[in-house]
C-alpha cells in the first residue's frame, strides 16, 4: 500500500506540474524523438541545430568536471596507440579545450562532428592554438579514426548507437561514451528546455549501449555511474531517477597501430 500511494503521489505531483507550465528543466514522456519535437511549446526553437542555442552551457562544457575524470584517465592511457579522434556531439571543440591541458593534442586530429549550426560557431571560434581541431557535419567525411568520443551526446542522437559507428569510414579501436542516461525500464524521450528551445532527451533502458556495443564487436573494459547528476523527469517522477553512465568499448581483436598484438592488460 505504501508503494501504491507513493506511485500516486509522484503522478498527481508531476501532471500537477505539467498542467500548471511551471519551468521546470524535463517536461513530458514522450516514445520517440519525433514525438518529442511534435511537442514542443508554441514559440520555442525545436531542438539544437539552431545558431541562438549554440552559446547554450558553453563555459562549464569547455571546463573538467569530475564526470569528465574517467574519459580524461582513459584517454592519457591510451595516448600512445591514437592519432585521431572523432568527437560525436562536440559542440564547438569544448572537450578538445578542456582537456587541451592534460593532453598532448598538438599530436592527435581531434575531429568534431555535430550539427552544422554548432559546426558554424565551432569554426567561426577556432584559436591558433587549435591546430589539430576540426569539424565535420556529416560523421561519414571524418576520417577514419582510433577513438570515437562521445561526451554527452547519447541523449540527443536520434539515431540508434550501431547506426551512428556503422557509419564511420572504419570502425575506430575504442569507442568512449560518458554521460548516457539511462533507466530501469524501456527508453523514454522528454524534452530539455534551454530557454529559447525544447530540445528532445532520450533516457535510454539500461540494456541498450551494451547490447549496442555487443552488437557492434566491442567489448566493454570499464564503465562507470555519475550519481551527482541523476535526476527525474519533473512532470513524470513517477517514472523514477535516471542514472548516467560512462563506457569504455574496445573492438574484439583489435590491432594498435603498427600491427602489433594488443596486450590484454589495461
Amino acid at each position: 500500500m505504501r508503494t501504491y500511494l507513493k506511485h500516486a503521489a509522484l503522478l498527481a505531483l508531476g501532471r500537477f506540474r505539467a498542467l500548471s507550465r511551471a519551468n521546470v528543466r524535463f517536461r513530458g514522456a514522450f516514445s520517440s524523438f519525433e514525438e518529442a519535437a511534435a511537442h514542443v511549446r508554441p514559440g520555442m526553437l525545436a531542438g539544437y541545430d539552431h545558431d541562438a542555442v549554440t552559446d547554450v552551457s558553453k563555459e562549464l562544457m569547455q571546463q573538467v568536471p569530475l564526470w569528465d575524470y574517467p574519459i580524461l584517465y582513459w584517454l592519457e592511457r591510451l595516448a600512445p596507440e591514437i592519432a585521431r579522434i572523432v568527437d560525436a556531439g562536440g559542440h564547438i571543440g569544448v572537450k578538445y579545450r578542456a582537456f587541451r591541458p592534460y593532453l598532448d593534442l598538438d599530436r592527435i586530429d581531434w575531429i568534431v562532428y555535430d550539427l552544422p549550426a554548432l559546426v558554424k560557431a565551432g569554426h567561426a571560434q577556432v584559436r591558433p592554438q587549435d591546430r589539430t581541431l576540426s569539424f565535420v557535419d556529416r560523421i561519414e567525411d571524418a576520417p577514419a579514426a582510433d577513438v570515437l568520443l562521445a561526451s554527452g551526446l547519447m541523449p540527443y542522437l536520434d539515431e540508434p548507437l550501431v547506426d551512428l559507428v556503422r557509419r564511420l569510414r572504419a570502425p575506430p579501436r575504442h569507442i568512449l561514451l560518458n554521460k548516457v542516461v539511462t533507466r530501469d525500464g524501456p527508453t523514454v524521450v522528454t524534452l530539455e528546455n534551454f530557454g529559447m528551445a525544447e530540445v528532445p532527451y532520450q533516457i535510454r533502458s539500461a540494456a541498450e549501449v551494451p547490447a549496442a556495443l555487443a552488437t557492434l564487436g566491442y567489448d566493454v573494459i570499464d564503465t562507470w555511474t555519475i550519481d551527482s547528476l541523476a535526476h527525474r523527469i519533473q512532470t513524470h517522477p513517477e517514472l523514477g531517477r535516471s542514472t548516467y553512465r560512462g563506457y569504455v568499448a574496445r573492438l574484439r581483436n583489435a590491432l594498435p597501430r603498427g600491427g602489433e598484438e594488443m596486450s590484454g592488460e589495461f
